[in-house]
C-alpha cells in the first residue's frame, strides 16, 4: 500500500490500460509500455474519470475532485483521489522527476547493450533458429501452392503485416515470398513501423536489432543524418520505446529468414500518428515534418541498393478496440473500405491513401497509415501488386478483426 502523499499537477504516462474483472469488480489494468516498473496497477473502473483529468494541468487531488464534479457531475472524497495518485507514482505512472530518473537509467542500459533483444522470441515464436525457420518455411510452402501466376517486375519496397504469426502468418508468406529476390539482394533496408504507444512522429534509435538468426546492425550514418534533419531531441526522446514496440521485430525476423541468416543494414524508424503529417485541412502533401525526413533519407541512401519495408497492419475494429460488435455486414463493408485503400497502393497513389484514412475521420482505426504512406513517398514514382488480404479474429467471439495485407512495391 502506497504511502499517501499530496502530488501536484500530476500528469498520467501513455499507458495501456485493459478491462479486467476480478472478484465480479471491474477494474482497468494499467500496463506501461516502457516497463519502468515491474509492478502493474488495478484501477476501479470508477475511478476512470480520475485518470481522464490526470493531465498536468491541475493542481492538485482537491482541484480533481472539483474537475470531476463539472465534467462528469461525479463526486469522489479527495482522500481516495490523494490515494490514487500515490499509487499511481509509486509504480511510475506518472511524469514527474521519479519517473525521468528512472526512464534515464533503463534508457542508458538499452544504448549500451550489444544489441535489441527481440522481445517476442520465445513467447510468440520459436527463439531457436531451426525451429523458427522450419515454422516460417511452412507458411512459405503454403504460400507457394496458393500462389497463382507469374509476377514480373523488380520489387523495391513492401507492406508486412506486423500482426502476431499465428494469425498474419499466410499473409507474412506471401508478402516476403514475393519479395525474397529483393530481400536477398538489398544492402540497406529502411522499415517504416507503427508505433503504437507513442505520439512522436519520429522515433530513432542508434541500438542494433537481433532475431534469432543474429544481429542487424543499425546503419548509423543514415541515422545521423535523418537525426540532423529533424532534431536529436527530437528523434531520440521516445527511443526507449524500440525496447518493446513489436512492429519492427515481427518484419525483421522475416526479412532475415528471407536472407537466409545473412545481415543486412537497417533503419529502423517508428513513426507515430498519420495526423502528424498533415495539415489542419488533412492534406499530406509537401508536410514540411515528412519533406525533410524523406529527403535526408534520400540523401544518406544515394547508391545503396535500398529495400523500403512498411510495417502496418490495416483496421482495427469491434469491441476488443473500443467498438460495436461486428457481423458478417460489418466485416463486409471493412473490407470494401480496405480494399479501397489497397486500391491506392496498387496505383502508388501514396496521398490518395493519406486523404481517404483522413476524409473518413479513421473510422476502421488503421495503425498503419504512416508507415505505408511514407514507405511509398520515399519510393518515389512506384505501383503495387497485392499478394494478400485477410481479416484476423481479436476476440474470442470472433465480432473484433484486425485485417492484414501485403502489398509488393515495383
Amino acid at each position: 500500500m502506497p504511502t499517501t502523499t499530496k502530488i501536484r499537477f500530476p500528469k498520467l504516462r501513455p499507458v495501456d490500460p485493459s478491462p479486467l474483472i476480478q472478484d465480479g469488480q471491474a477494474f482497468f489494468l494499467l500496463r506501461d509500455p516502457l516497463e519502468l516498473s515491474e509492478e502493474t496497477l488495478l484501477v476501479p473502473q470508477a475511478l476512470g474519470p480520475v485518470l481522464a483529468l490526470c493531465d498536468g494541468s491541475r493542481e492538485d487531488a482537491d482541484a480533481i475532485a472539483a474537475a470531476l464534479i463539472g465534467y462528469f457531475g461525479v463526486r469522489i472524497d479527495t482522500q481516495v483521489i490523494d490515494y490514487l495518485l500515490s499509487a499511481l507514482d509509486q509504480v511510475l505512472l506518472l511524469e514527474n522527476e521519479r519517473s525521468a530518473e528512472a526512464l534515464a537509467r533503463i534508457a542508458d542500459r538499452f544504448r549500451a547493450a550489444p544489441f535489441r533483444t527481440p522481445l517476442l522470441a520465445g513467447p510468440s515464436y520459436p527463439a531457436q533458429p531451426t525451429e523458427l525457420r522450419q515454422m516460417l518455411d511452412s507458411y512459405l510452402e503454403r504460400a507457394a501452392i496458393a500462389r497463382n501466376g507469374n509476377h514480373p517486375g523488380t520489387i523495391r519496397g513492401l507492406l508486412s503485416p506486423h500482426i502476431d504469426y499465428p494469425r498474419g502468418g499466410p499473409v507474412y508468406a506471401s508478402a516476403w515470398q514475393r519479395a525474397a529476390e529483393m530481400a536477398q539482394e538489398a544492402d540497406l533496408v529502411v522499415v517504416f513501423a507503427t508505433d503504437h504507444y507513442g505520439d512522436d512522429p519520429v522515433t530513432l534509435t542508434r541500438q542494433n536489432y537481433a532475431t534469432p538468426f543474429g544481429v542487424l546492425p543499425t546503419e548509423q550514418t543514415v541515422v545521423d543524418a535523418v537525426a540532423a534533419a529533424l532534431g536529436e531531441d527530437a528523434v531520440f526522446a521516445g527511443e526507449l520505446r524500440h525496447r518493446n514496440e513489436h512492429s519492427i521485430e515481427l518484419v525483421s525476423v522475416w526479412l532475415h529468414h528471407m536472407r537466409q541468416g545473412k545481415p543486412v543494414d537497417l533503419v529502423p524508424i517508428l513513426v507515430g500518428p498519420y495526423t502528424r503529417f498533415a495539415d489542419e485541412t488533412g492534406e499530406p502533401d509537401g508536410h514540411p515534418l515528412a519533406e525533410r525526413l524523406l529527403e535526408s533519407l534520400r540523401l544518406a541512401t544515394r547508391g545503396r541498393n535500398l529495400v523500403v519495408v512498411a510495417s502496418g497492419d490495416m483496421s482495427h475494429v469491434g469491441p476488443a478496440f473500443g467498438g460495436e460488435p461486428l457481423d458478417a455486414e460489418g466485416k463486409a463493408d471493412i473490407r470494401s473500405f480496405d480494399e479501397t485503400l489497397i486500391r491506392h497502393m496498387v496505383a502508388g497513389d501514396a496521398d490518395g491513401l493519406f486523404r481517404a484514412i483522413f476524409q473518413a475521420n479513421d473510422r476502421t482505426n488503421v495503425c498503419g497509415t504512416t508507415p505505408i504512406y511514407l514507405a511509398m513517398r520515399l519510393l518515389g514514382r512506384t505501383r503495387g501488386q497485392l499478394t494478400s488480404y485477410q481479416q484476423c479474429p481479436a476476440d474470442k467471439k470472433n465480432t473484433s478483426i484486425v485485417s492484414v495485407s501485403g502489398v509488393a512495391f515495383e
